[in-house]
């Protein structure tokens, strides 16, 4: 389901930028639906990955105090044009998602 991810990965001087946005709801399950008055339920990213050529880069823990539709952006050395970076999520309710770019 890569509908869920806009990446870009980009080598400069040795050095790569990996830029994501991920659609996501990230709910804390604190606020009110205005119409109904229920409360909406927690659905929000647990664990975020970033993986290059299968090597760990990035292991993260997130929660619900990270906003809606989240942007990232990281960099790291040892990545090469052509190589393969892979981003994943879980989130709370069991749901997964990842997408693989290759670094330009």
């Amino acid at each position: 389901m890569a509908k869920n991810f806009k990446v870009r990965a980009q080598l400069k001087d040795g050095v790569t930028t990996l830029k994501a946005l991920i659609t996501h709801p990230m709910e804390t399950g604190l606020r009110k639906d205005k119409k109904t008055g229920k409360q909406i339920p927690a659905h929000f990213i647990q664990k975020l990955m970033v993986e290059h050529n299968g090597k760990n880069v990035l292991d993260a823990d997130w929660g619900p105090a990270i906003s809606t539709n989240p942007y990232l952006s990281i960099m790291f050395k040892g990545a090469a044009a052509g190589d393969s970076v892979k981003i994943s999520w879980s989130d709370n309710t069991g749901a997964s998602d990842s997408h693989t770019v290759t670094v330009k």
